[in-house]
């Protein structure tokens, strides 16, 4: 097993994910990022839709080697009157 990292973007912000999660493979990492990104895009949505704006967050998937993927987005919400 292999420990993968998820660390989070958002705009030019990274936090930094410390401790990792062992998983059996990249694919397993990739569809354990796109299940948390599913949650973080769900909570901001909620809150762009009262506040408005553009928001660009990603998950960058990493191991003790190196980066390995990105998963991202940018969400844009405006009224259209």
């Amino acid at each position: 097993m292999t420990r993968y990292y998820f660390d989070v973007r958002d705009g030019d912000t990274l936090a930094i994910d410390e401790e990792g999660m062992e998983l059996r493979d990249l694919a397993a990492a990739q569809a354990e990022a796109a299940e948390s990104f599913a949650d973080v895009v769900r909570d901001v949505a909620r809150d762009m839709a009262k506040n408005g704006g553009v928001i660009r967050m990603a998950i960058e998937v990493r191991d003790d080697k190196g980066d390995l993927l990105q998963v991202g987005y940018t969400f844009r919400n405006r009224r259209l009157d």
